[in-house]
């Protein structure tokens, strides 16, 4: 058994270059010996969001809090909502964020690839397609 204690891993402030707006990730799980898996507390504040990208083995996002968007390439706005959980297929390219009123927390669990990367970044997503209509109307 092995604990790490909150107090030594600090929070960590999203880079512009993969997010916009203010957004703040606490380390959950790293990969450890033969394990590739890693997760994330993902914190974001209202209108803040990814930038367009995909994962080599998929990604599982599970909100928290909030209220929330995600999109993949081609498909329509979604809203989320505590308890929602998103599975994005490998190499499948999507963003996700919150609300533009609204602060949204998620888990963000992935597996690194051979190499140890777990993501591809891309463009920002832009005004426009953040402030499209969700597919609910909500």
């Amino acid at each position: 058994m092995h604990i790490t204690r909150a107090t030594t891993v600090p929070t960590q402030k999203g880079s512009a270059e993969w997010f916009t707006g203010d957004v703040y990730i606490d380390a959950a799980a790293a990969p450890v010996g033969d394990s590739a898996f890693a997760a994330a507390n993902v914190h974001f504040t209202p209108g803040a969001r990814t930038a367009w990208h995909t994962h080599p083995n998929g990604q599982t996002i599970f909100v928290t809090e909030g209220i929330g968007r995600c999109q993949r390439e081609g498909g329509p706005l979604e809203t989320l909502r505590p308890g929602d959980r998103v599975f994005f297929e490998p190499g499948e390219n999507h963003w996700h964020g919150a609300a533009p009123d609204r602060f949204m927390v998620h888990v963000a669990m992935q597996q690194n690839d051979g190499s140890g990367s777990a993501v591809t970044w891309g463009e920002h997503v832009d005004d426009q397609q953040y402030r499209a209509a969700p597919a609910d109307g909500a």
